[in-house]
């Protein structure tokens, strides 16, 4: 499991290069403008494609529907609180917080972070298929049996 947590965040932290860097390369004003169409499109999909990679870093084991509805159901709920102003109020206080919370909802948003995991349960799923059957029991080997301690 240590390595598909390895993999779990190289990925992560690969996806939010991609998309600060998008966001310098794109933007004319900095990191924090998303005003461009690609900033703030692949920003969105990024962001989601970074929170299913953490799903995975948290619980290496969830199958791939699981981590994807996971990832989705917590960028919805990230976005639907920002109807309640308090992620743009902390945003002022905080560059992270702006980057992790965002300011104000946008419907749009909802779709865009489907986009950013779908493609990576695709792989998930393909990758867990490609996985030996070999591999996968001594991996159960490995762990201790609770029942084996009498």
């Amino acid at each position: 499991m240590w390595r598909l947590r390895l993999a779990a965040l190289a990925a992560g932290i690969g996806f939010l290069g991609v998309a600060l860097g998008i966001r310098v390369l794109a933007s004319t004003g900095g990191v924090l403008d998303s005003s461009g169409a690609l900033a703030q499109y692949s920003g969105t999909a990024l962001y989601a494609s970074v929170i299913y990679a953490g799903v995975l870093l948290v619980a290496p084991g969830t199958k791939p529907l699981v981590a994807g509805a996971a990832a989705i159901a917590f960028c919805w709920f990230v976005e639907f609180l920002q109807l309640t102003g308090l992620p743009a109020e902390l945003s002022q206080r905080s560059v992270p917080a702006r980057l992790v919370l965002g300011v104000q909802f946008d419907a749009t948003d909802l779709a865009w972070y489907a986009v950013g995991v779908l493609p990576l349960m695709v792989l998930h799923r393909a990758a867990a298929r490609r996985t030996p059957a070999s591999t996968v029991d001594a991996q159960a080997r490995e762990k201790p049996a609770a029942t084996d301690a009498k």
